[in-house]
């Protein structure tokens, strides 16, 4: 049975996956029954946030653990082996992608990207597996295909400092509202910004919910 893999890059938005698009994510999955497996990449986080006063905490603790919250322990941890287990992948976004994944939170358009996310994407879109990344997402996969002749039509919402660095990774952004889309069906790859509006949760999974739907179509043409 075809099933689609949703990373998690830890829980909170502070600092981790964004809740509230990850349980959209699951819940529109679910709706559809289309089978899922959560995974996270067991790394540190680059570190944890006190979601009342948004403030460091000086604690230490790792994207597995704290992504297996959302997951309900249901977890696997990310390896490149599941590009060839899975049929599609979908990224919640949260800070936690700009700080986890790579260091874009830090350093903007001179970050680096974890070694284990950069082999992961690219393969995913070599492979031409269908990838739907919400939020903040998008230009972690921009960062991955950073000088490869791979150039996507993504979308991070509105016009922004984070807009501007897709471009300078190399893609294309496309200005999107937060309820809708942005597909780029040569490259199977589905966009949709989310909380990179201060938005309702309704908006949100508006969008989350076309996502999930351009994705699993995709997985199954």
């Amino acid at each position: 049975m075809k099933t689609v893999g949703v990373v998690l890059a830890g829980c909170g938005y502070l600092d981790g996956a964004e809740i509230y698009e990850s349980v959209l994510t699951l819940l529109f999955l679910d709706r559809a029954n289309a089978p899922y497996q959560c995974l996270a990449p067991d790394v540190p986080q680059m570190h944890v946030v006190n979601h009342v006063t948004a403030k460091e905490t000086g604690e230490t603790r790792r994207v597995l653990i704290e992504a297996a919250r959302i997951a309900r322990s249901k977890i696997e941890p990310l390896s490149d082996a599941w590009v060839s287990k899975l049929d599609a992948v979908i990224f919640p976004g949260g800070f936690g992608a700009a700080k986890n994944y790579c260091d874009y939170a830090l350093k903007g358009d001179d970050c680096s990207i974890h070694p284990l996310i950069e082999s992961f994407m690219r393969k995913l879109v070599e492979a031409r597996k269908p990838i739907g990344l919400i939020c903040i997402a998008p230009l972690v996969l921009a960062r991955a295909l950073k000088g490869m002749n791979v150039h996507p039509r993504l979308t991070v919402g509105a016009e922004s400092g984070a807009a501007r660095s897709v471009e300078v990774f190399g893609s294309k952004h496309v200005v999107c509202p937060v309820t809708d889309v942005v597909v780029d069906r040569e490259r199977k790859i589905v966009t949709t910004p989310a909380y990179m509006y201060d938005t309702r949760i309704a908006d949100a999974a508006q969008g989350i919910e076309k996502l999930v739907k351009e994705i699993l179509a995709l997985m199954n043409a």
